[in-house]
């Protein structure tokens, strides 16, 4: 049995990150603004089933073999960190545009948006990290099937995730107009961003915890 501590904790760190400016965020208000909300939602379609992919895999024992093999796991989190510091780059360097800044970009059909989505969300070392490390520390060995507690966590994840970034993309277009007619604002939400995912970035590459073992 799963306690709702264990429920609340899953909670608040899976809304912490998402509200966290990453990957998938950019992703999705980029594709909001630039093709319209039924694209974004399309695209959120992907990012949602990367949560799924994320979730199965990690209950079926992917944790274990980043347990036996550390420095796949530490490869991996560099790697992510590497990814960040360019996002992070992307948005500071001169001439960087804001997430809500519109772009002209080709309008892809429905099976790529959600294609590009799914990728999105495989690689987003954010979620790689909620599952590899976060959601395995709030399952109690001794309260139960591990894998149901493991799928019922994760579940909070997912639905946390989804929920929230529809919400965004859907204010994208708004939250653009809004800051396009205040421009101090908009390059504000940039350098913000940037900050974020730069701190993001080192933070994941001097961390040193270890996988934790959710089977």
């Amino acid at each position: 049995m799963v306690e709702m501590s264990a429920v609340l904790g899953v909670l608040t760190v899976a809304l912490g990150m998402v509200l966290t400016p990453g990957p998938n965020m950019i992703y999705l208000v980029s594709r909001s603004i630039t093709q319209g909300r039924r694209a974004g939602v399309v695209s959120l379609g992907g990012v949602a089933l990367g949560f799924l992919i994320y979730l199965l895999a990690t209950n079926l024992g992917l944790s274990v073999v980043f347990a036996a093999v550390p420095g796949l796991y530490v490869a991996i989190k560099l790697a992510g960190a590497v990814y960040l510091g360019y996002l992070a780059w992307c948005a500071l360097r001169p001439g960087g545009v804001s997430v809500f800044a519109p772009q002209e970009v080709p309008h892809d059909s429905p099976r790529r948006l959600f294609t590009m989505g799914l990728m999105t969300s495989l690689l987003n070392p954010k979620i790689a990290v909620m599952y590899l490390s976060l959601i395995p520390q709030f399952v109690d060995l001794e309260a139960g099937n591990v894998l149901a507690q493991g799928l019922l966590l994760g579940s909070v994840q997912v639905v946390v995730g989804t929920s929230v970034n529809l919400a965004i993309l859907l204010a994208a277009g708004t939250v653009a107009v809004f800051l396009a007619r205040r421009p101090s604002w908009l390059k504000v939400q940039r350098y913000l961003m940037g900050a974020v995912l730069g701190g993001l970035a080192v933070s994941l590459a001097v961390d040193t915890s270890v996988p934790a073992v959710a089977n």
